[in-house]
């Protein structure tokens, strides 16, 4: 059976230049990033010869200049790639299911409470006092929107989704996980076992929330409402960058256990919980038959099909 939930299927009857040079996973893989990198250089340049120019490194002016130049770009070049390439409506998107956001955001604050909950229960999360004047729009901006958006669209709205039309839902499931690891290898405190656990306990269970849901709002939700709640409300490096938060906290033990520099995401604990969340999902996935296979096993079903219709 085809799985009709894709976004994006190549139009019958095109031209094979089209189909591998324009239509083809690969090809609007290389298109978004090269898109996303010449515009994001735009408006950085832009920035720097307009309001940056004698602006002072503030991390409020910092913060703008990184919710322009990221956010701002991988949205615009994500719009046309499904617009002008794809032509299609934007049903990852759509308003219609902006309220999983809601969802996102309560499991995101309960993914980490009852991590940060675990630690402390085995005596490695200790709050040594609080912060009233933390700077929490900030975080709220940069943090967990700026983050939240941006990262959604390139690791799943355009990564996952993308991948899952050539390779299936398997092989899409591991390449933006594996992308999305990779990304925060260069963060502060990250080493190969925190590349790794965020990997895991992240980038899988993102990949089948979008998966499940087909919509980027409940992954942007989950997404923004982690690093916030690790950072703002317990006082956790967030991928290694360090967090202002209500509670000022400490963590001891080792690394494995506590995080290390990197935060709680580097956890054992962190990296048990959303496990074993990723692996009911699939679950979930596999009972729907929503699983996706590889375009030749389906371009193999079309064919039976089409030769014993009566099936």
């Amino acid at each position: 059976m085809i799985d009709t939930s894709l976004a994006f299927t190549t139009p019958a009857g095109i031209s094979a230049w089209k189909r591998w040079l324009l239509y083809s996973p690969l090809a609007r893989i290389v298109m978004f990033a090269l898109g996303f990198y010449l515009l994001s250089q735009a408006i950085g340049r832009l920035d720097h010869a307009t309001w940056l120019h004698n602006a002072a490194r503030t991390p409020w002016n910092n913060g703008l200049a990184y919710l322009s130049i990221f956010v701002l770009s991988s949205f615009l070049i994500y719009l046309g790639l499904v617009k002008l390439v794809e032509r299609r409506r934007m049903v990852e998107w759509s308003p219609r299911n902006w309220t999983g956001v809601w969802a996102g955001i309560i499991g995101g604050v309960l993914l980490f409470t009852v991590a940060v909950g675990a630690l402390w229960l085995v005596g490695s999360y200790h709050v040594t006092g609080t912060n009233p004047h933390a700077d929490w729009l900030l975080a709220l901006l940069m943090v967990a929107l700026g983050a939240g958006i941006g990262e959604e669209i390139l690791f799943r709205g355009v990564l996952f989704r993308i991948v899952e039309e050539g390779l299936g839902t398997w092989g899409a499931l591991l390449i933006s996980a594996l992308f999305f690891g990779a990304a925060h290898i260069m963060n502060p405190g990250a080493t190969l076992w925190s590349a790794a656990a965020i990997t895991v306990e992240a980038g899988l269970l993102l990949g089948m929330i979008y998966h499940l849901t087909r919509s980027l709002w409940p992954c942007i939700g989950l997404h923004a409402a982690w690093n916030f709640t690790q950072g703002t409300v317990y006082g956790i490096p967030v991928s290694g960058t360090h967090a202002d938060g209500w509670l000022v906290s400490q963590r001891t033990g080792p690394d494995w256990l506590s995080g290390g520099a990197f935060g709680a995401e580097a956890s054992v604990v962190m990296l048990s919980l959303c496990s074993v969340c990723t692996v009911v999902l699939i679950v979930v996935a596999v009972r729907r038959g929503s699983i996706v296979p590889p375009c030749w096993r389906r371009k193999t079903s079309e064919a039976i099909s089409a030769r014993n219709p009566a099936t």
